[in-house]
């Protein structure tokens, strides 16, 4: 798939303004537009560490674009990278995993310790990227991306920056493997919450499908 140059600063606008959006950012989606495509800042009311956490975006999408072209499997290398890129100046540990135990407001289950999540995270990897080569349907693969997204999330490998972290590798892998990326609208945060914290892997790959429907439909507009 071929995408406009229009269509991509669209989708990066979009991931970065409801992305950031789920984790609380009050930045608008026009204020959002005027940071990532004309280097402005936002107006006045708002922290640097929102700007940062919408202006992160930028490099870590072009990363992503950079695999893309290259039609790159995830890699430990690549999440780190990502990890990096989106906390830029927000986080001393940026690109490295987690040192600390670190838990999930409201959450009743335990994340993975530190001493596990280098482990479990290559197994992550090797059993996403085995189970999207060899998914035999567009549902299969979005039922695959719903389960390793709900998996990533419970390992929580990072101190901070998580779901920023999922979220766009969850759009890279949609755009890998469908030729359309998927997107998590903000306004759906506390259904997306309840179907990760009840680990609904159909209705996490029902809420994909309908975003990969209107990202569609968007490209051909673009």
């Amino acid at each position: 798939m071929t995408y406009t140059q229009k269509y991509l600063d669209d989708i990066l606008v979009r991931m970065a303004y409801h992305s950031s959006g789920i984790e609380g950012n009050t930045i608008s989606l026009p204020e959002t537009v005027s940071i990532i495509l004309e280097n402005t800042l936002p107006q006045k009311g708002k922290s640097i560490r929102e700007f940062y956490e919408i202006e992160n975006h930028k490099q870590a999408f072009h990363y992503l674009m950079d695999l893309l072209s290259g039609q790159e499997t995830i890699s430990i290398h690549a999440l780190l990278t990502i990890h990096s890129l989106l906390t830029d100046r927000l986080q001393h540990d940026k690109g490295h995993f987690k040192t600390q135990q670190n838990a999930i407001i409201g959450a009743e289950f335990k994340t993975a310790t530190p001493h596990e999540t280098p482990h479990l995270m290559q197994q992550w990897v090797d059993n996403t990227n085995y189970r999207l080569q060899h998914a035999d349907s567009e549902q299969t693969i979005l039922e695959t991306l719903a389960d390793t997204h709900i998996q990533f999330e419970r390992i929580h490998p990072f101190s901070d920056g998580n779901g920023r972290v999922g979220r766009l590798v969850l759009l890279y892998l949609s755009m890998l493997y469908l030729s359309a990326p998927v997107i998590i609208s903000r306004d759906n945060r506390a259904e997306y919450m309840e179907l990760l914290a009840n680990q609904d892997v159909n209705g996490l790959a029902s809420m994909l499908k309908q975003s990969l429907d209107y990202e569609r439909e968007r490209i051909g507009t673009m």
